[in-house]
């Protein structure tokens, strides 16, 4: 219906129930909705034994493809500002199956999105990320990551971002460090929160996925391959992970201090056994890690192998 002539025009409605808890201070997204979307379950891995909508032909994927983003049918925030990432056709493969080519494909499309969604005037942070393994949420086994597109720069990297200097440039990790390629490093923190976590960043204090040059992105390319490639061989089985990139905010602002960079967050601390974040840690807001980050650096340099 077409608006009279000098009647108030109304706000736009948020993108999302955002609620903040009184007593903590912690922000939540109220979401129902999305207890619908499709779940293909544990144990349905192959595309013989699903219909999986990511596959070529699927529901999302009429044609064949490379590499692929499309908008969410089941969004966390609305108007378009959720995004799924296909890295791959090939319902079987894993980041690291896919070789520095194919991964530079997705690395190239992680900056398209980026550049696309950030260029919205009501976008302010955009948010790359993956849960690899029905163990951490994935409802389909196809590999793919997504990407939401928010009107504020959320807490987490806020908090990064808020810091007086960048924490990343000029870091050493020392015994930590796991592997190095291409202007680019993968460390285990020496604060890991997760036995086995990873922090993947360039060496130059590059502020997002869209600035990097051809040689940047074939650089990342190179290291995630390698990381997500040692993560699975560590135990001998796919390792369940959730990865996220933290990178400068598309508001406009200088932030000085945004140095992109991935964190990598893998469930097993033992082959099979599943690292939990229990009543202790969610009370006392403080993580107790049983892998000495020393040791979990020196096993995933040994669980390398050629993995370029």
């Amino acid at each position: 219906m077409a608006q009279e002539p000098g009647a108030a025009s109304s706000p736009p409605a948020a993108p999302y129930d955002r609620r903040i808890d009184p007593l903590t201070g912690e922000a939540a997204v109220i979401v129902a909705k999305r207890q619908a979307r499709p779940n293909l379950g544990e144990g349905m891995h192959t595309a013989s034994t699903v219909a999986c909508p990511f596959c070529p032909g699927g529901v999302e994927a009429p044609e064949d493809y490379d590499v692929k983003a499309f908008t969410n049918r089941w969004p966390s925030i609305s108007d378009g500002r959720c995004e799924v990432v296909l890295y791959t056709s090939d319902h079987d493969a894993s980041f690291a199956s896919l070789g520095v080519d194919g991964a530079r494909k997705v690395v190239d499309l992680w900056a398209e999105r980026t550049a696309a969604l950030g260029g919205r005037d009501d976008v302010a942070y955009v948010l790359v990320f993956e849960n690899r393994g029905p163990e951490v949420g994935a409802t389909i086994p196809h590999p793919h990551g997504q990407i939401y597109a928010f009107p504020e720069v959320p807490p987490a990297p806020r908090r990064e971002l808020d810091e007086a200097a960048c924490a990343l440039c000029g870091v050493d990790p020392g015994p930590r460090l796991v592997h190095a390629v291409g202007g680019w490093r993968a460390w285990v923190p020496d604060a890991a929160t997760w036995p086995y976590a990873l922090l993947v960043a360039p060496d130059a204090h590059e502020p997002d996925l869209p600035g990097l040059g051809d040689a940047g992105r074939t650089g990342l390319a190179e290291v995630l391959v390698d990381a997500l490639g040692r993560l699975d061989a560590l135990f001998d089985a796919p390792m369940p992970y959730m990865l996220w990139f933290h990178q400068r905010p598309t508001d406009g602002g200088a932030w000085p201090t945004a140095h992109l960079h991935v964190h990598v967050a893998p469930l097993y601390r033992s082959p099979g056994t599943q690292r939990y974040v229990a009543a202790g840690e969610l009370g006392s807001g403080m993580f107790f890690n049983p892998v000495d980050p020393d040791d979990a650096a020196a096993a995933l340099r040994d669980a390398g192998g050629d993995r370029q």
